[in-house]
């Protein structure tokens, strides 16, 4: 009985003196009080960027909170965030990945969870010089034409049908609470996952993930294997052929696929759904668009890349959506592989900066 009190403590004890001697050797940025051990993670609101925000008006633009004992570092306005990704961007480029970031990555051997190092630079280039110029997006132009023609269609089929209800994106997986405080309290880890339902889940999710993506890379390695003609060049197509000129692991060229497919996916569908939002809200903008596509587009024919062009008032209308309500509202974690003074505060080997 007497080891139950003394060992808990303890613990507590420690904790303390690691954060007093932590908060006298740096100068931390202001930011709400932490609570012994489980730090601010019952301050945090459900929509975080908002959450952040009121923070942000209280203590200013660079603040500092802890998710457990993890200190966090916010920053929030131009001045602050050029010292992170410019003046900084070395020290600042490593990548915090919790464990599912880290079981989707293949333990940052893709490239948005890669740390700043060989690997990261390599596959950089590789993306830069091969999947992001100007000729492969057009080369690859007909197979997105052809997705989107075939993704209206469903989508207008659905429509027409009474009754019928259909979601744009359904996520294959979201996080529990349980999942959250397993991540950041990992003295608990032992008590919280076998309560984690949802963990079984996510290994299930990433098994049949890897697999699904092995089968397309097996699909498209023996088309190219046969010459079979008439077939389009895909993205996955462009991926192999990098994998032995860039000399990129399987690892590697799952992780870039999937980097770009989610990416696009999840901003995409974000960025569709708010603009749908704005324009149910807003009849006289509404209206205003239909026109000027049925006057540049017309009934007859399917819009293509070449159109946006020529359609100034749909840009606008996407950029507005994009300004009010950007997909991203925080970006990726920065993890400190050196100490470093951002805005005048100190941010420690090993924080997280976002």
């Amino acid at each position: 009985m007497t080891l139950l009190v003394i060992i808990p403590a303890s613990l507590l004890l420690l904790f303390l003196a690691y954060n007093l001697f932590e908060r006298f050797r740096y100068k931390l940025p202001p930011g709400p009080k932490p609570w012994p051990v489980v730090g601010n993670i019952y301050d945090i609101g459900p929509v975080r960027c908002q959450c952040f925000h009121e923070w942000a008006q209280k203590y200013g633009p660079i603040l500092s909170f802890r998710l457990g004992t993890k200190l966090n570092v916010i920053v929030s306005n131009a001045e602050l965030a050029k010292q992170v990704l410019k003046e900084n961007d070395q020290t600042l480029a490593d990548r915090h990945r919790s464990r599912s970031s880290a079981r989707f990555s293949k333990d940052g051997k893709d490239l948005i969870w890669a740390d700043y190092g060989p690997h990261y630079v390599k596959v950089r280039k590789a993306c830069t010089l091969e999947l992001f110029t100007q000729k492969r997006l057009e080369a690859l132009r007909p197979i997105r034409e052809d997705e989107v023609t075939a993704m209206i269609e469903s989508l207008f089929n659905d429509c027409t049908k009474p009754g019928k209800e259909f979601n744009i994106l359904s996520s294959g997986f979201k996080s529990s609470k349980t999942s959250f405080l397993a991540e950041h309290l990992p003295w608990l880890r032992w008590l919280l996952v076998p309560l984690d339902k949802e963990k079984g889940e996510a290994a299930v999710h990433n098994t049949r993930l890897d697999r699904f993506t092995r089968e397309i890379m097996e699909e498209h390695a023996k088309a190219k294997s046969q010459n079979i003609g008439g077939v389009k060049q895909h993205f996955v197509d462009a991926l192999l052929g990098l994998k032995d000129e860039y000399d990129l692991s399987e690892d590697t060229v799952i992780g870039l696929l999937w980097d770009m497919v989610i990416a696009g996916m999840d901003t995409v569908s974000i960025s569709v759904e708010w603009a749908l939002a704005e324009l149910i809200k807003n009849p006289r903008v509404q209206k205003k668009a239909q026109e000027e596509l049925d006057r540049v587009i017309g009934q007859d024919r399917i819009m293509t890349e070449e159109d946006f062009s020529n359609l100034p008032y749909l840009q606008a209308l996407a950029k507005e959506s994009l300004r009010l309500h950007p997909p991203t509202p925080l970006m990726l974690p920065h993890k400190a592989k050196a100490h470093v003074k951002i805005g005048g505060y100190d941010v420690p080997k090993a924080r997280l900066s976002t």
